[in-house]
């Protein structure tokens, strides 16, 4: 019988916001391979690429999250730096 690891989910199936980033990529690097490694069986296989595309719509968002507050940070002259709203469509 396969091993079969439950990954903690919200009710919409998204990995809790407590997660961290590099917490999202080590569980997905170890996705990718248990998926290699090839022993699992094709209902595992299945469960454990959904999770998978999960883990990755979360590491997305994650970044794409990131890049849009470094978007919207300002260095001042004087070396400081001002965080100004993002207007999305800006």
């Amino acid at each position: 019988m396969a091993e079969q690891h439950d990954e903690p989910r919200g009710a919409d199936g998204a990995v809790p916001d407590e997660e961290d980033f590099a917490a999202t990529l080590s569980r997905l690097e170890a996705l990718v391979e248990r998926l290699e490694a090839g022993d699992l069986s094709l209902e595992a296989s299945l469960t454990a690429f959904e999770q998978g595309v999960r883990l990755t719509r979360d590491a997305r968002k994650r970044l794409e999250s990131a890049e849009l507050k470094v978007k919207t940070l300002l260095e001042r002259d004087d070396g400081g730096v001002d965080e100004r709203p993002f207007e999305e469509g800006a």
